[in-house]
């Protein structure tokens, strides 16, 4: 008979450990994930702002570029695209890992499956909405008062890949931020018995942090965003609404800043 498990791998297994090492085994957790992906983004936007904040030229006169070209050669600057999409993902696929049980499929536990994909669909294009229309009055709102650097939303030259590539940066933008800033954090933070008020702070502030990049203005308006999206997340477990709402708000910001004229961009303090 071979079915029994040894007693050391009882001892030895997760389940069996104190709760207090186990939360102790969490915590770690959640500081590596959010070291490897968003929370190091948080912790470079806090060093930009600073060095926005200490230049000579006002922060409401400086101008960030989303999407750079990474190489004056095409072919190798989509090589390079291609590639920071995937590896951006690789924290993603480590959160989904982490989450996974035995006899639970993870994404039906955050809800990024396709169960309701009509229903995900619309509901992510209502969030879109609610999220994307006061998001630019405010960026049009800090541009005037200084708060917020100018955004370029894409640094692209006019490729034949650079629409597909842009698509592909919204959705992996979507997936980093809402799977582990959202998604992952919310799972973790509630199996370490924090309560629901302090959850979506954390969640929220730590969006606003890693946007801090853009100025006070910007930072501001996805802490309030954040806090939206983590209510959403708290009350119906799926985070799949969540993706298809960043990715269109990034599709519109990305494609529109190509395709909009000049004197309109301009007009929103765009360029």
């Amino acid at each position: 008979m071979h079915d029994a498990v040894p007693p050391a791998a009882q001892v030895d297994a997760p389940s069996a450990a104190p709760p207090d090492q186990r939360r102790a085994r969490l915590r770690a957790e959640v500081w590596i994930v959010l070291g490897l992906s968003v929370g190091q983004s948080a912790v470079y936007a806090l060093v930009r702002l600073l060095d926005r904040l200490t230049r000579d030229v006002p922060i409401g006169q400086q101008v960030t570029t989303l999407n750079p070209s990474q190489n004056e050669r095409p072919w190798l600057d989509l090589i390079y695209q291609l590639l920071d999409v995937v590896f951006t993902l690789v924290p993603v696929a480590l959160a989904l890992y982490l989450l996974s049980t035995p006899g639970r499929a993870v994404l039906r536990r955050i809800g990024l499956d396709l169960a309701r994909p009509w229903r995900d669909l619309g509901t992510g294009a209502a969030l879109a909405a609610v999220v994307g229309i006061p998001g630019l009055g405010l960026y049009v709102v800090a541009r005037a008062l200084g708060w917020s650097v100018a955004i370029q939303t894409s640094g692209l030259d006019p490729h034949w890949w650079a629409v597909p590539v842009l698509i592909l940066a919204a959705l992996k933008n979507a997936l980093l931020e809402e799977v582990v800033a959202v998604g992952y954090l919310v799972e973790r933070l509630g199996e370490l018995r924090w309560g629901v008020p302090a959850i979506i702070t954390a969640s929220a502030l730590l969006r606003g942090t890693y946007h801090l990049y853009q100025g006070p203005g910007m930072a501001a308006g996805n802490v309030v965003m954040g806090v939206l999206y983590a209510w959403y997340y708290v009350r119906t477990r799926r985070v799949a609404p969540l993706v298809v709402a960043h990715t269109t708000l990034d599709v519109v910001a990305f494609l529109g800043y190509t395709l909009l004229p000049g004197p309109v961009l301009e007009a929103l303090g765009i360029t």
